[in-house]
């Protein structure tokens, strides 16, 4: 696990959209996992800058998205399908049908979750997965004691994480209750992920993902055992953490031509 240390939430988006821009140049089909929440956000406003300005394509590549809720219409503004095409992939020369997230909607939601492993499988897996992490440390949404094996399923959400989602609602109460996320090893078969955090709410769950033991009180924890994880953290988020020097120093002296 490489810890960063960055001075916002600008340079965090600005390393991870470097690392999605050299996946791409060496495999222009790469396979995206695309993430919602505030987090991702300055990482698809960078990717989209450099579309515009910088000709960054996305014509070849593929993605899917961590999770979806359950039972909101289609077309809702607060899907995540509809988030992720507002906020990136509207905005970049990415195909339609190559982006591809969970059937929130669907009648029999185990198989739709089975379909959905089995497109990733299909797709080769996914190259690179952009993450969040929750105040209580959830991941996607695997809530505190998911199987740190669980694959794509239904889950019921904690009355904290919607409270933390409500702001995108326009009343508490309309936060869905249950979602389909991918699960903690399905997250785990990406070959690179990115987690990022920002903000002295997330200082305590940065702390215990990085620094605490692997547990399913903290799923994000279980990204300890990836062969592949990169953990961006602003100054605030990274106010718990008590190797936060180190971590500085071994950025700074790594190989310029190591990437994230």
């Amino acid at each position: 696990m490489e810890v960063v240390v960055l001075p916002g939430s600008g340079a965090m988006g600005t390393a991870a959209a470097d690392a999605v821009e050299a996946l791409l140049h060496d495999k222009p089909d790469a396979v995206l996992g695309l993430a919602t929440g505030s987090s991702p956000l300055p990482v698809y406003d960078e990717l989209a800058r450099r579309h515009t300005s910088e000709r960054l394509e996305f014509s070849s590549a593929s993605a899917f998205t961590l999770d979806e809720y359950v039972g909101l219409s289609a077309g809702h503004p607060q899907s995540y399908r509809e988030v992720i095409r507002r906020e990136f992939t509207n905005r970049v020369d990415i195909d339609p049908d190559r982006v591809h997230g969970p059937d929130g909607g669907a009648t029999d939601i185990p198989a739709a979750c089975a379909a959905y492993e089995r497109a990733m499988v299909s797709a080769g897996g996914v190259d690179l997965q952009l993450l969040g992490v929750g105040t209580d440390g959830h991941l996607a949404f695997n809530e505190p004691t998911s199987s740190l094996a669980s694959r794509t399923r239904i889950k019921t959400l904690t009355e904290q994480t919607r409270k933390d989602n409500a702001r995108f609602f326009d009343h508490p109460d309309e936060v869905p209750g249950h979602v389909i996320t991918q699960g903690l090893g399905t997250i785990m078969e990406a070959r690179h992920v990115i987690l990022l955090a920002a903000g002295g709410q997330k200082a305590e769950a940065v702390r215990d993902l990085v620094e605490g033991p692997v547990a399913a009180r903290c799923p994000a924890s279980l990204l300890q055992f990836h062969s592949h994880a990169t953990i961006l953290v602003d100054e605030a988020a990274a106010s718990a953490l008590k190797l936060a020097d180190y971590y500085r120093y071994t950025y700074d002296h790594k190989p310029a031509w190591q990437g994230l």
